[in-house]
């Protein structure tokens, strides 16, 4: 370990206080501070509380790490405070028959309070009326979402915990945000890489010669991590712009990262949607001058060969030459083969981003950059290869000597009859309980998330999905936690049309987010500062062990989800909460248990040279356990050791290789996804005869938000025009509209109509338009959504039948000037709740 990382290590332990355990009683850990400051976290990194007379009246991070700033760290009380959900709530025709409960009028039906003891029963009874007429696959627990920061209350672990206890229900698998590049990386490398450690940012600094930012927006989507950031990112790119690297950004939009590398990075943008085109151009052009690694290609890769008659033409008689790519991309064959040449002839590291993959046919674009860096030859070197995480959760920041703590797990499916609980299904022996295939199998039944609203429409249709033939349940009974569906799914109003199928749809969420208006019963839950957890800091690093300490009392009588299915399960059966609560355990119990699991293993390890306190003189002391880098990890290279040797580092591929042609993938014989990497025209773009509209429409993660999170703080003040979410539109293209900054506009196509304030700009190209995803959806009479939610807009077809992600980044639009109808209600309603709520 290095000797300044020693240490830091001692002199954090020496700080720690010795109190004596008995001295901190269990009422003492859990009380509320009414005045000073608390510390916590959240997935937008450690903060700390300023409270006066038990409220927020400040939020702010725990530690300066750059000078980059985060307005999300400063919005505590707004999320504490703002468009709350007062008490658990029914929808009125659900209330009066839930055998006949008109799901027609969801969103649209008046709502009526309830006390919490009858929601608990009335859901209990109709969860299992449902399992007992129409089967577990029936009930729906898919409940994607963003983690939860801590790792007690976990609200999709915990819903699925009841769920899989109760007899199990359909998921779903994969997510929004990576749904194509997941699935055909394995294929391609042998395992998903956009969820794994980058070469480390030490070795990018000192080795790579040019970085690449293709399609990437780090200073936005560092803001957050999946659990809590440990904000190392933003450092490293200070440092990144500091040094002598050169740096490209290919994005059709100049981003905030663009604005922020202004004048150190040089911004090349091509039509949206034809990155593959592009990087086949350059593919093309390193092979006919003879510049790329045939080693490489020959050492490390199978298929190259096979891909030679793609590339060059002769197998479908069109060369995917840089003036061919230039036809499609829009970026002259003068540019794509000096990128191409400079790519080759210096130590590049391409840091790729996801939107390129959230496109129609967005396997192939990740597919093409591994393909294009094999070529180069550079994948395993010190800053050189791909890189598809440094955007996210700190990727690159090296991981840390350390502990890390344990969580809630799902549990197994467990078997209830005559309202008593017999045990798992796994522990039932062969021919008893568990010959209930439909109990035992059902947690297996999942369809690819990006098709829900597919699979609620077409009960019984055969999809195909990675090799596999998967039938859509029918589906009666949804519950949902932690998400936003009806903003986070495209076409909104087909998703719409989906969500009024279900007979019963339980929704347990803080605000009256446009998913709880579009549910039947409502449970109010607690904001992450309203209870006690614990979490880590940075997905990648580990870099801290952080007591989250409740901040201030729960709200209007707030549950934490933990509380609410245990007491579900207490109305579900007899002898289930004992088992959901493991023996009855509170969420300090479970805290305490996941710190010790890493405290005693952290202890143990002599070579740490820390030693961490009891539980109770930690929680007392309320400061993060912080681990430092090693050497080993601070040198990191992805894919070093099997480019060492790649015969005892295979790869997880059936060749152990990086497969550049896949044979499993053209058994598959699909027809929109081929054995390797090709340009796919995609349903709608900037190219394609006979438009249906003008404009393309991308819509970016937001700067101010996390998807739809925040959307209810005082951030919104900062970035809404015309009380709307703004339309970034071209200065040229918004002269010929007559739009100017600040108007009114109307962005519409075949699948809706939204309202948007016009953000007039040079930093996009001709002919594209951006709306950042995540504005609560907020419908007229007519359907024109007030607040301007982009997926009213964006198509729902699945990216291929190989991985069926969504395909956000693939639409056109018309935009023009707002013109008033007489009587026409455009009065924002966003964050007000709905008929019969407080």
């Amino acid at each position: 370990m290095k000797r300044r990382n020693f240490l830091k290590l001692g002199a954090a332990v020496s700080a720690l206080p010795l109190i004596p355990s008995s001295m901190l009683a269990a009422d003492k850990l859990t009380a509320l501070k009414k005045n000073g400051e608390i510390l916590t976290a959240a997935r937008w990194g450690i903060l700390k509380a300023s409270v006066k007379n038990g409220k927020i009246v400040k939020s702010a991070p725990w530690k300066i790490i750059s000078k980059i700033p985060n307005t999300l760290q400063n919005t505590m009380a707004d999320l504490v405070y703002n468009t709350r959900i007062k008490a658990p709530m029914v929808r009125k025709s659900y209330l009066a028959d839930p055998d006949n409960p008109k799901p027609e009028l969801r969103g649209l039906d008046e709502w009526v309070e309830v006390k919490y003891e009858d929601a608990i029963k009335l859901v209990a009874r109709e969860l299992k009326k449902t399992r007992e007429q129409k089967g577990a696959d029936s009930v729906f627990a898919g409940s994607y979402g963003w983690q939860s920061t801590g790792n007690v209350h976990v609200s999709r672990t915990l819903l699925h915990r009841f769920m899989n206890l109760t007899g199990g229900f359909t998921g779903v698998t994969g997510d929004y945000s990576t749904g194509a590049a997941q699935v055909i990386m394995p294929h391609v490398t042998g395992s998903n890489q956009v969820y794994e450690q980058q070469t480390s940012w030490p070795v990018v600094l000192e080795n790579s010669k040019v970085v690449v930012f293709w399609g990437l927006n780090p200073i936005s989507t560092l803001r957050v991590a999946w659990t809590s950031s440990d904000e190392q990112g933003f450092k490293y790119f200070e440092q990144l712009k500091n040094s002598d690297k050169e740096i490209i950004i290919i994005d059709p939009i100049k981003t905030v990262s663009g604005k922020y590398f202004e004048g150190k990075a040089r911004w090349i943008a091509p039509r949206p949607n034809t990155d593959v085109a592009m990087m086949l151009g350059m593919a093309q052009h390193l092979y006919s001058q003879g510049k790329y690694d045939k080693e490489f290609l020959q050492n490390y890769t199978v298929g190259f060969e096979k891909f030679v008659p793609y590339l060059t033409g002769q197998s479908d008689g069109a060369a995917k030459t840089p003036e061919w790519a230039s036809e499609i991309c829009g970026i002259s064959a003068d540019v794509i083969k000096e990128l191409a040449i400079k790519f080759y002839e210096n130590r590049t590291m391409i840091m790729a981003g996801w939107g390129i993959q959230r496109a129609h046919h967005g396997e192939q674009a990740h597919w093409m950059i591994v393909t294009l860096c094999a070529m180069l030859g550079q994948i395993g070197l010190a800053g050189g290869g791909f890189g598809f995480s440094y955007h996210y959760a700190n990727g690159g920041a090296p991981t840390c000597a350390g502990g890390v703590i344990g969580g809630m797990n799902a549990a197994s499916v467990g078997i209830v009859k005559d309202g008593k609980f017999l045990g798992l299904a796994q522990d039932q022996k062969q021919g008893g309980e568990a010959a209930q295939a439909w109990l035992v199998n059902t947690a297996k039944v999942a369809f690819p998330l990006a098709r829900i609203a597919d699979a609620l429409l077409n009960p019984g249709k055969t999809i195909d999905a990675n090799g596999a033939k998967i039938t859509y349940p029918k589906i009666d009974f949804i519950y949902w936690v932690g998400g936003n569906p009806i903003v986070h799914h495209q076409d909104t109003n087909t998703n719409i049309k989906a969500w009024r199928k279900p007979r019963t749809i339980v929704v347990n969420e803080i605000y009256w987010t446009p998913t709880a208006k579009m549910a039947d019963i409502v449970f109010p839950t607690t904001t992450q500062y309203e209870r006690n957890d614990i979490t880590m800091s940075g997905d990648y690093s580990n870099m801290h062990i952080i007591p989250m300490k409740q901040v201030v009392a729960k709200q209007h009588g707030a549950k934490d989800d933990y509380q609410i299915f245990t007491d579900l399960c207490k109305a579900y059966a007899d002898g289930l909460a004992e088992v959901y609560t493991d023996g009855g355990k509170t969420e300090m119990d479970w805290i305490k248990e996941f710190y010790k699991g890493a405290a005693g293993a952290v202890n143990a390890n002599t070579a740490l040279g820390i030693q961490m306190p009891s539980f109770e003189q930690w929680w007392e002391k309320n400061e993060p356990t912080e681990f430092y880098e090693t050497p080993e990890s601070a040198a990191y290279v992805s894919f070093e050791d099997f480019r060492n040797d790649p015969v005892l580092e295979a790869l997880g591929t059936p060749s152990g290789l990086i497969e550049i042609y896949s044979d499993t993938i053209e058994a598959m014989n699909y027809k929109d996804c081929g054995a390797h990497p090709m340009w796919f025209e995609p349903v709608e773009w900037l190219g394609m005869k006979d438009k249906p509209a003008k404009f393309h429409l991308l819509s970016l993660h937001p700067l101010d938000r996390l998807h739809s999170q925040q959307s209810n703080t005082s951030n919104r003040k900062r970035y809404a025009i015309a009380d709307r979410e703004p339309v970034l539109i071209n200065t040229e293209d918004a002269k010929e509209l007559g739009i100017k900054q600040g108007d009114l506009v109307r962005v519409y196509n075949a699948r809706g109509e939204i309202l948007a304030g016009a953000n007039v700009s040079d930093d996009i190209m001709r002919g594209v338009v951006q709306i950042f995803e995540g504005a609560w959806y907020d419908p007229n009479a007519e359907g024109l959504c007030k607040n301007g939610n982009p997926n009213v807009l964006t198509i729902d077809l699945p990216t291929s039948e190989l991985a069926n992600g969504n395909i956000a980044h693939t639409a056109l639009v018309d935009i023009e000037l707002y013109k008033h109808k007489a009587g026409e209600d455009i009065k924002l309603t966003a964050f007000m709740p709905p008929k019969g709520a407080k």
